[in-house]
């Protein structure tokens, strides 16, 4: 009787060579195997509106049409237009949110009218807010940029190191370049400053003319200043 735990003879090893026949003289193919399955979104309940919106839904930024093609596996034009439909319908509605091409690409947004309520649910101690340094700061960069932070200190009048830091940190401004006389580092908002705002570009911010002060009440400051 064999004993079960004893090894394998050597011998009892073919050696014989593989035979030609018994190997596959199929093509083999060089394509990498996919493991995502292809999915025709004409095939899925409400068709490319629904899965558009079902991909928008989970978006964190704004993804830009060539993406979503890309996904839903139809040409850029069709997404377009679907997207274009799906944004006159929101507001057709008059729907809580709102469908935005902003930043460079689209995403959904809680419409206007409905401010006061979202700000209440995300500001009521749910979320840091910018301090009014930290906002002040913001807004020389968006208007003077690029700028560097000497000149940012100047206009407000105090050192501006750490709010920039501060702002850099939470990705609303960034290094753009340096100053081709001084060397110094210039800044410049990002495009989730402009998401942030729900704006698709800097010449969409508000102009800053009805907010100054006239003209001779600024050089009564400035006489005043110089006494």
């Amino acid at each position: 009787m064999t004993d079960p735990n004893e090894s394998v003879s050597d011998e009892a090893v073919s050696d014989e060579p593989v035979s030609e026949e018994s190997v596959s003289d199929e093509p083999v193919s060089d394509e990498p195997v996919s493991d995502e399955a292809s999915v025709d979104v004409w095939q899925l309940p409400g068709g490319p509106r629904a899965a558009l919106e079902a991909v928008l839904m989970v978006v964190e930024e704004p993804v830009s049409e060539q993406d979503l093609a890309g996904v839903l596996e139809l040409p850029d034009g069709q997404v377009r237009r679907l997207l274009l439909d799906l944004a006159e319908e929101y507001d057709r509605d008059r729907r809580g949110f709102a469908l935005r091409f902003v930043g460079g690409g689209w995403r959904f947004y809680s419409r206007h009218d409905y401010a006061p309520l979202v700000e209440r649910f995300v500001l009521d101690g749910q979320r840091a807010r910018l301090s009014q340094a930290a906002l002040e700061t913001l807004a020389v960069i968006a208007y003077r940029q690029p700028v560097s932070r000497a000149r940012v200190g100047a206009v407000r009048g105090v050192n501006v190191d750490g709010v920039v830091r501060t702002l850099q940190t939470r990705g609303l401004i960034h290094e753009v370049g340096t100053d081709p006389e001084h060397g110094a580092v210039l800044y410049g908002t990002t495009d989730y400053f402009l998401d942030r705002l729900g704006i698709g570009s800097l010449d969409e911010l508000p102009p800053l003319a009805p907010y100054l002060p006239d003209a001779d009440l600024i050089e009564e400051i400035a006489r005043e200043g110089g006494a």
